[in-house]
């Protein structure tokens, strides 16, 4: 099976985006106490995997027609997706209406960057 172009890099970006959100933001999760030097040596493996799947994803992209600021705003609208659940369901943060405001204006970011 053939996917687009656009449905390879969004996948793609959407996993390596699941491995850097918690390579960034899950040692703050209890884990404070703990040396930095662990949270630092945890975050770069978990971050291995996100760029064995980021680069591959870039690559495919740009060679696939997506300009690099395409792939750019479409690594943030990925990022605003998997971080809002993260946020929400994993760290236990409250969910708020700048979240809302946030993804409008990255609308807004991929009309202007994918507009011919």
């Amino acid at each position: 099976m053939n996917f687009p172009v656009l449905a390879q890099t969004a996948g793609l970006l959407l996993v390596s985006n699941v491995f850097m959100t918690f390579a960034w933001y899950a040692h703050l999760k209890g884990e404070t106490q703990k040396p930095l030097w662990i949270a630092i040596l945890a975050s770069w493996g978990i971050a291995f995997f996100e760029y064995a799947i980021m680069v591959p994803a870039n690559r495919i992209g740009f060679a696939g027609a997506l300009s690099l600021g395409q792939l750019k705003i479409l690594q943030e609208v990925v990022t605003l997706v998997v971080f809002l659940p993260f946020a929400v369901l994993y760290m236990r943060q409250p969910l708020k209406l700048d979240f809302l405001w946030a993804g409008l204006c990255l609308c807004g970011a991929v009309y202007f960057i994918f507009r011919k």
